[in-house]
């Protein structure tokens, strides 16, 4: 592994571990107990509640809009297509944690089977970029298939942590007592991105990444 290789593993590791705990840390999540974002341990509210109380006039609230959703998106779209015209798929191929585990799998279902998906209909090259052998072992399919089993209820749980207290997410399980409700949403997103992660995991970054669609703008 070259030097380049090394760095883009650690930017990769270290934001995917970032997309795990920013919810922890209430760096952005969206509390749906407390019905607003939490940015940096802020509420990020557009003052409806003030709005309907008569505490703050039209004006406040159309400012509110404007500065707290208007340009905030726009300039996250700008800097998005920014980047990827300047530098292409940077979001992509360095910090997505999607993108990261999709990479970690497919390097071990490479090892077990030679290819790089389990539709691909013919193996790849016995060899590396840089010329060394790439030898296949079957047994690498233990590791594999529970990995992605491994990822998915990492992911589901991370995902549930965006929109309830982590508290009380990691809590709940931690103690075995979860909700029925979030039971419920860690076990159908562990089987949905079980499913994707070992049949689907390239089609999706194809076909249904948002960010992934909406980079390609910067060349249209």
């Amino acid at each position: 592994m070259t030097r380049f290789q090394r760095r883009r593993v650690l930017v990769q590791g270290s934001f995917f571990i970032l997309f795990v705990v920013a919810p922890i840390f209430d760096l952005l999540r969206f509390d749906l107990t407390q019905g607003h974002l939490i940015v940096f341990g802020q509420p990020w509210t557009l003052g409806l509640d003030d709005d309907l109380a008569g505490r703050i006039d039209t004006q406040q609230m159309a400012l509110n809009i404007l500065l707290r959703v208007i340009v905030p998106v726009l300039v996250l779209a700008a800097t998005v297509l920014g980047v990827a015209w300047r530098w292409g798929r940077l979001y992509c191929g360095w910090l997505c944690p999607h993108f990261s585990v999709v990479e970690t799998i497919n390097q071990l279902v490479r090892k077990a089977s030679g290819k790089q998906s389990i539709w691909d209909k013919k193996p790849g090259p016995p060899w590396h970029p840089d010329g060394t052998p790439a030898p296949t072992d079957a047994r690498y399919w233990v590791l594999a298939v529970p990995l992605a089993l491994a990822f998915a209820f990492l992911w589901a749980v991370a995902l549930l942590s965006y929109l309830l207290p982590p508290a009380e997410v990691y809590g709940n399980l931690f103690e075995l007592t979860p909700t029925r409700n979030q039971a419920l949403f860690v076990g159908v997103a562990t089987m949905v991105l079980f499913i994707e992660f070992t049949l689907a995991r390239h089609l999706f970054c194809r076909y249904g990444c948002a960010v992934g669609m909406f980079q390609s703008l910067a060349w249209m």
